[in-house]
């Protein structure tokens, strides 16, 4: 992608992750500029008004009904800025903060917030620049927005504050700003408060987190085939005619994804006939594609609200089509919140079932003739015992981050808001989660690989031998004694959430992975 360009529709979950992820430059559509233009001199006209008009003539939120006089008001957008930056706690990831820049700017450019063009101009200068600002853990409630992250966001281009350059060097944000030509901004009416009332933080980690969920829940069918060969387990189940009896989407899905990555695979069809007496295999294996396409399907609904949210214009007050500037709620939080949760508690869950096949690879009494740990001198070695133990701590702890957040609430602002969506609260742990649901992939991964390894003289798929033998070149090694096996799981980690684990299972394939 050469370019994001940035008007007064919608940008979408990949132009968020382009930026955000992969430094892709933006481009201000000019028509969409023209109506910023031309919505300011609506706001510049209310300013001249002797009655109040909330955030232009006004304090903010218990303050709405203090009167600024024109010659205070410059300093009151600045003071909003500073005041409101108020974060604590470690940094914030670059790409989430770049992902909130860019939304902010969006809705700058919908016309639908009354600030000058030298607003957005200056938001895609330090964007394209490199610039981060630095933002803090904790300080967004996800009501009214997340007001403490994109202050800090908003100061950095007043010339205030820290940020970290292109490079990644910390520094003061005049000198950064400076380095790259950018002037720093000077707010004026409306316009500190148009930066900071928005849901950006958490839709940007929802737009990230959505594209990393549906890479691995491709991941995770991978994984549970291997599983199913490694354990001597039937696609019988993934029939395309059993799955049409219950028409889930997502199930659907994951049951052809398994199809045609078990397709030709000599382990299953070593045991396919009548000679093999087991009835049915574990649910862990047997029932993959209804969890995994139950997840499936709540991430296709949090990405049809990611695409609602994302075409909105969230501020207040906000500038109306025909005019008119009205305080409103569209800066709760909610949607966002809910969905955010929605994905933490799939993860897990899905996490929990690649675990309990990790496990029954361990297991003598369950994995069909291996080695009691896969170890390779049973009694001196351990094979991958304690590897399955961090599967169980990482589902543990995904467990406690699947409590939802917006289940809460805490009165703020004296108590004119009075109740709040907690959004950036459920981005942060979805994103832990999303890590800790790779690295349980990861795990069961190089589990299934050593169990199919085991198996020789019999084959995997294409598919599967493939993803094995990419696991076998990038440091993750077969059977044999103990090892260090820490630098193992974690290459196997930055495998699967880099998504190369499913890219390459995609180039095996002779049909599309879903």
């Amino acid at each position: 992608m050469s370019s994001v360009v940035v008007g007064a529709g919608a940008v979408s979950i990949e132009d968020v992750v382009a930026v955000a992820r992969h430094n892709t430059t933006i481009t201000l559509d000019p028509g969409a500029l023209a109506g910023v233009t031309a919505s300011r001199a609506v706001i510049d006209g209310l300013a001249s008004d002797p009655n109040p008009h909330y955030g232009i003539s006004t304090g903010f939120g218990a303050l709405a009904t203090t009167f600024i006089e024109s010659d205070r008001r410059a300093q009151l957008q600045a003071s909003l800025v500073r005041s409101h930056a108020a974060g604590s706690g470690p940094e914030v990831e670059r790409e989430v903060i770049r992902a909130l820049m860019l939304l902010r700017l969006s809705t700058l450019m919908t016309g639908r917030t009354g600030v000058r063009p030298v607003v957005a101009e200056t938001y895609a200068a330090v964007i394209n620049a490199g610039i981060t600002p630095v933002v803090r853990e904790y300080g967004s409630l996800g009501c009214s927005g997340d007001l403490a992250p994109l202050s800090h966001c908003a100061l950095a281009t007043l010339g205030e504050g820290d940020v970290r350059n292109a490079e990644g060097v910390l520094m003061p944000a005049a000198e950064a700003l400076a380095s790259a030509g950018i002037t720093p901004l000077k707010l004026e009416e409306k316009e500190g408060l148009a930066l900071i009332n928005g849901t950006d933080g958490m839709l940007g980690m929802l737009a990230l987190a959505i594209t990393d969920l549906k890479m691995l829940m491709t991941t995770v069918d991978i994984s549970a085939a291997m599983s199913i060969e490694g354990l001597m387990g039937t696609d019988k189940v993934f029939a395309a005619d059993l799955h049409a009896l219950r028409p889930q989407v997502g199930q659907g899905q994951s049951a052809t994804n398994l199809r045609n990555i078990l397709a030709d695979s000599p382990i299953v069809h070593s045991h396919s006939g009548p000679e093999d007496g087991r009835v049915q295999d574990a649910y862990s294996l047997r029932c993959s594609p209804q969890v995994h396409g139950g997840a499936r399907d709540t991430i296709a609904h949090a990405e049809l609200v990611a695409g609602r949210e994302l075409a909105s214009a969230v501020d207040n007050p906000v500038l109306t089509v025909d005019g008119r500037v009205e305080s409103n709620g569209n800066f709760h939080g909610a949607p966002v919140a809910y969905v955010l949760d929605f994905l933490a508690i799939v993860a897990a869950d899905v996490a929990s079932m690649s675990e309990r096949r990790t496990d029954r690879f361990l297991d003598r009494a369950r994995n069909q003739g291996l080695p009691p740990f896969l170890a390779h001198e049973v009694g001196v070695d351990s094979g991958l015992m304690i590897a399955q133990y961090t599967a169980a701590g990482l589902v543990s702890e995904m467990k406690r981050l699947a409590v939802p957040a917006s289940a809460d609430s805490i009165p703020s602002s004296a108590m004119q808001e009075d109740h709040v969506s907690m959004g950036w609260h459920a981005g942060r742990k979805l994103r832990k989660a999303v890590d800790a649901f790779s690295r349980v992939v990861a795990i069961e991964l190089m589990t299934a690989a050593r169990g199919i390894d085991l198996r020789e003289p019999l084959k995997p798929s294409p598919v599967t031998g493939a993803v094995i033998a990419e696991l076998r070149s990038n440091g993750v090694a077969g059977p044999g004694a103990d090892r260090f096996l820490s630098p193992e799981i974690e290459a196997a980690a930055e495998l699967t959430l880099s998504g190369r684990i499913a890219a390459v299972a995609q180039s095996a394939s002779t049909t599309p992975l879903i």
